[in-house]
């Protein structure tokens, strides 16, 4: 096949477009701006290299026993570079109405959590965008969350590797084994 030099030119620039356009659609989930519980700025980047269990909670719902287990799997998993993310959400059934301080002082006494919190965010209405970015067309695994406790597990690697819905429990061998996969690929990527 003999193609011009313009021809060629013009292929590959439409395939930059398209790899460009792509990067927008699906921002790096690492570098997304958040604010924790205490109100100070960050992102995911700061725990950049483990494996990262993002987790939509709330502190009136019938699934907020699962604080309890998700603090088990942080302090089993923590030393193997695993880390589990709580961001509370008002979104479904209104269960979670309190301010900040309220939600980290009912988490803390309650349940005795140490994984960090993080603000509210909205999942439905504006949502925010490491939400937006988990659950878009462009995500590994796309669909809107459905309730509160639907869980994320994020790769070392940065890169949305399973999902599981509110019921899936955080001591449910389904779980256990995707975030032992995760922890184990990353020992062998070193």
């Amino acid at each position: 096949m003999n193609t011009s030099p313009k021809l060629s030119l013009t292929i590959l620039a439409s395939a930059f477009t398209l790899s460009a356009g792509a990067l927008v659609a699906a921002p790096d989930l690492m570098n997304i701006p958040l604010v924790d519980i205490q109100g100070r700025q960050g992102a995911l980047a700061a725990w950049e290299g483990k494996v990262i269990l993002i987790v939509n909670t709330a502190s009136e719902c019938g699934y907020t026993r699962q604080y309890e287990g998700l603090e088990a799997l942080y302090q089993k998993y923590a030393p193997r570079d695993f880390v589990v993310l709580g961001f509370p959400s008002n979104d479904f059934g209104g269960q979670e109405p309190g301010s900040e301080e309220e939600i980290q002082k009912f988490c803390t006494s309650r349940f005795k959590v140490t994984f960090p919190l993080f603000s509210k965010v909205s999942l439905r209405v504006k949502a925010h965008p490491l939400f937006t970015a988990l659950t878009s067309p462009e995500s590994p695994i796309p669909g809107p969350i459905t309730w509160n406790f639907n869980k994320f597990l994020i790769g070392k690697d940065g890169v949305l590797k399973a999902r599981f819905a509110s019921d899936t429990e955080p001591d449910s061998l389904t779980l256990r084994n995707a975030i032992e996969k995760e922890l184990e690929a990353g020992k062998k990527k070193r």
